[in-house]
């Protein structure tokens, strides 16, 4: 999800999120058994599939509400005092793992906003103009941009946002088909974040399975690259046959004509992101650095100015307004509603405030699940009636993930609270930490950039749901609902068939004494 940090400062994210399931961790009882510390989670989920699904509404705040009533719902059925099921929401809500999504997010977000206005799209848009890119092949080329970008940085997230507000307004003007497009994007995203040293959920899945990252990538090619090349393959066909959008009159050419190639001075920004990032540096550094030279460079040509990246609107009757109106940054309005902050850092953060809200809440409620039982009760259940063969300990170490990653739709979040299910079914079986490993990541880089109320996903619509502000030929019908992007995630459902067949057929299946892991690599 997100990128590597320094060993010396920082806390390993798996040690607070994976107490919930520890013996001297308090319970909370529940009428009904372990299983009802499930309802918050699963009325969310049905509230989801009604509201995305079949009534075709993707509003994120529509989400947050239905999981604050799915909350409330589960306090009428605990026992006692509900005491402790009201510290349990805090305790999930301040759980590292979801701040470092958040985090990522809001970075990104900054970062894309300031390439966006900084003309990095019709950067683009030239580029593939004039390269012949045209509408069929767009799709896998943004497809292969986006693995490349998502390696390199190690956030997923933060590529999602990044490409969805630069590459799909490029490729919908080149007649892209926007679902294709916004599929090809995710599977980028996955691509990545299964496969970077610096990714979240590579270094988790080593943690978790007591393998050194180093080997468990190297021991992670021959799964990924496969998925990888008929995912490539795929977004070709499917280019052929899916047609793009009708821009309004002649706009897109008139745009494609006036596009123009000093945008694409910001792929030095980009570089400087990926660069600092492969260097070893956190996540929120490599982005500030990028922020920090898209800025210099958009300032210098001219592409932007200091009052395009921050403004601040003053009504007349404000203390220094008049004296200071000089300054770049500040303008006097007449009209009260237009008193107010804006700019390229403002607008790329601000969109995800209400997405962040809703992790929190997700986090929380899949705390309660822990502490009232019911993610034990589920796996305990599998380990015992499922995992009775190595062939159906990994179908169940693939299952048990997929549906964790249904429950708790942050990626990293879920493969520390499954990660040591996955080491005790494996362990059973005597298979090596690196295919453990796979497997557990696997899972948690594809479904989480599928299912529609999942983390990527929603961290891509939002990004997207700004695009309508942006540009004028760009209305609201030309959004990709989150429902309709899910059979085009081609890298997720291909990574996890791989891995289906792995299982079955015992592909590239290891077992403790076929090779030893190196030391454990720690955050």
């Amino acid at each position: 999800m997100s990128g590597r940090r320094d060993d010396s400062s920082a806390d390993d994210p798996t040690d607070s999120f994976v107490s919930g399931t520890a013996d001297e961790a308090p319970r909370i009882a529940f009428y009904g058994g372990r299983g009802m510390s499930a309802l918050p989670i699963a009325f969310f989920i049905v509230w989801a599939i009604v509201q995305t699904a079949l009534w075709r509404i993707s509003d994120t705040g529509g989400l947050v509400v239905g999981m604050l009533i799915g909350l409330i719902l589960g306090m009428f059925f605990v026992r006692g005092d509900w005491k402790t099921y009201a510290n349990t929401i805090f305790e999930g809500m301040t759980q590292p793992v979801a701040v470092t999504a958040i985090v990522a997010w809001i970075w990104a977000g900054m970062f894309a906003e300031v390439l966006q206005d900084g003309g990095f799209v019709d950067g683009l848009v030239w580029l593939a103009d004039v390269g012949g890119i045209g509408s069929a092949l767009f799709p896998a080329a943004t497809f292969v941009l986006a693995a490349l970008f998502t390696t390199g940085i190690g956030t997923g997230y933060g590529a999602a946002i990044a490409f969805v507000t630069l590459f799909f307004p490029a490729g919908l003007l080149l007649g892209a088909n926007p679902v294709l497009l916004f599929g090809a994007i995710l599977s980028g995203a996955i691509f990545g974040d299964n496969l970077a040293p610096v990714s979240d959920t590579t270094i988790v899945s080593a943690v978790t399975q007591d393998a050194d990252i180093g080997g468990v990538v190297a021991s992670r090619f021959k799964y990924v690259f496969v998925a990888a090349v008929v995912a490539f393959a795929g977004y070709l066909v499917a280019g052929q046959f899916m047609g793009g959008l009708e821009i309004a009159g002649d706009a897109a050419e008139i745009l494609v004509a006036e596009s123009e190639p000093i945008g694409l001075v910001h792929l030095v920004s980009m570089g400087v992101v990926i660069g600092t990032a492969v260097a070893g540096r956190h996540i929120v550094e490599a982005i500030s650095w990028g922020i920090v030279v898209a800025i210099a460079v958009s300032l210098v040509l001219g592409l932007l100015s200091i009052g395009d990246v921050v403004a601040f609107n003053a009504p007349e009757d404000a203390p220094l307004a008049e004296p200071l109106e000089f300054l770049p940054i500040l303008t006097i309005v007449d009209d009260p509603d237009a008193v107010g902050v804006g700019g390229s850092l403002l607008e790329g953060a601000a969109g995800f405030f209400e997405l962040a809200i809703l992790v929190l809440l997700i986090i929380a409620a899949a705390q309660i699940m822990i502490r009232g039982g019911a993610f034990d009760a589920i796996l305990e259940w599998s380990i015992e009636n499922l995992a009775t063969n190595v062939r159906n300990a990994e179908l169940t170490m693939v299952g048990s993930s997929a549906l964790i990653n249904a429950v708790i739709t942050i990626n990293t979040a879920a493969e520390v609270a499954i990660g040591p299910y996955i080491s005790k079914i494996g362990e059973r079986f005597n298979l090596n930490g690196y295919r453990r490993a796979n497997i557990l990541d696997a899972q948690t880089a594809a479904l989480g950039y599928i299912f529609p109320w999942s983390g990527g996903v929603l961290a891509g619509y939002t990004a997207m749901q700004d695009l309508p502000g942006e540009y004028d030929w760009f209305t609201a019908d030309m959004l990709v609902t989150p429902i309709d992007v899910v059979p085009f995630v081609f890298q997720g459902w291909l990574l996890v068939a791989v891995f289906v067949i792995a299982a079955i057929t015992g592909f590239g299946r290891e077992y403790l004494i076929d090779r030893e892991s190196e030391e454990v690599a720690r955050l």
